[in-house]
């Protein structure tokens, strides 16, 4: 059995080609699986919550549930477009999700793992998180380059930092949890040294009401990653559970390395919390670039999916992306290396390409099932 995860997206605004690629490696994967027999479950969907889809949604002059739907659509139609044969599409807004979410954090609430207290520090409205000094480069977001506002008030915080150790160990002990290993090590340099600190899993309705609410105190909202992250859980509660006790274990996630700090450190430790296996592989790939800087929504440099297909057809722009970044490294794109990039046996790409095995050459399953 093999259960793989895509991200699940930020509705803010539509698909772009970082979108693409972690989706459409997740799909040759789950492709490779099946021609060898395996029972595959593959999830994708989007993340509907949070400060920035209200500020988008403000801006736009919309309500955040009319952005949601809208631009959640356009994902699930690009995803028709480029071949992704999931299973199931999950969205944060869908009552089925709210529900786990909400029965999570009551049981971490229950067991004494979640505190109120007072926090002050520099949060990055585009990550929507809190970031140290030490992580802030020129005091900027490393990300969005952009410095981030001092914000200090009362929140509900997560132990996350009585699982550091225990998370150490863990994955010291599983080396192929988290590849390509340079992400590993990323992740236990975050868990070295230092204490790790507790999570901030709160944001008041007086600064956002998008979200879901806290269980045990109506005041509040739970953090948007609290509630993201989540997703990968509620999309196999719907089943038996046997059915879930088996998937879960074989969970994967394919995630860009922009958000290694949530998956590799949020998630687990709320895992471990709640009593739950941690999943078994997180796989990590690096950025699109285009120029000298990451291809992103907020740097206004984003190349769209749905163009490229037009542009090259479907199979020779999936191909293009799968044998053009080493998974893990950074690649930049540029249409020229679209158009020169030789398909196997062959000196340089001059037709459209129709075959749909394509997609399946061995590339497609870079850091192993």
């Amino acid at each position: 059995m093999t259960y793989l995860t895509t991200p699940i997206y930020y509705v803010n605004d539509r698909p772009h080609l970082g979108h693409a690629y972690s989706t459409i490696v997740a799909d040759a994967m789950a492709r490779y699986r099946r021609v060898a027999g395996d029972d595959v479950w593959l999830l994708t969907g989007t993340d509907e919550h949070g400060e920035k889809i209200a500020q988008a949604a403000a801006k736009a002059g919309v309500t955040p549930q009319a952005m949601a739907d809208q631009n959640s659509a356009a994902f699930r139609a690009t995803w028709q477009a480029l071949g992704i044969q999931y299973s199931d599409y999950i969205r944060t807004t869908e009552e089925r999700h709210k529900k786990v979410v909400q029965a999570i954090l009551q049981q971490l609430w229950d067991a004494g793992e979640i505190y109120l207290g007072k926090y002050g520090g520099y949060y990055c409205y585009g990550c929507e998180r809190f970031y140290t000094e030490k992580e802030l480069v020129d005091g900027k977001c490393p990300d969005h380059q952009v410095a981030p506002t001092y914000i200090e008030e009362e929140n509900y915080f997560f132990r996350m930092s009585a699982f550091q150790e225990r998370l150490a160990t863990e994955l010291r002990r599983t080396p192929q949890r988290i590849l390509p290993e340079r992400y590993r090590n990323e992740v236990l340099s975050m868990l070295g040294g230092d204490a790790l600190g507790d999570l901030c899993i709160s944001r008041p309705k007086t600064r956002l009401s998008w979200g879901i609410e806290l269980p045990f105190d109506d005041r509040y909202v739970a953090y948007v990653w609290c509630d993201a992250l989540t997703n990968y859980v509620t999309a196999l509660r719907g089943l038996r559970p046997d059915q879930f006790d088996a998937w879960w274990p074989e969970a994967q996630h394919m995630i860009g390395k922009d958000i290694v700090k949530p998956h590799g450190v949020f998630w687990p430790t709320m895992l471990m919390s709640a009593g739950l296996p941690l999943f078994k592989g997180l796989r990590v790939h690096g950025y699109w670039t285009r120029g000298e800087s990451k291809m992103s929504k907020s740097l206004g440099n984003v190349i769209r999916p749905l163009d490229m297909k037009q542009r090259f057809g479907m199979d020779a722009f999936r191909y293009f992306l799968l044998r053009e970044m080493a998974f893990g490294q950074d690649a930049t794109f540029s249409e020229d290396a679209s158009t020169s990039r030789p398909l196997p046996g062959e000196r340089m790409v001059t037709v459209q390409v129709t075959s749909p095995a394509i997609c399946h050459a061995p590339r497609c399953d870079p850091v192993g099932t």
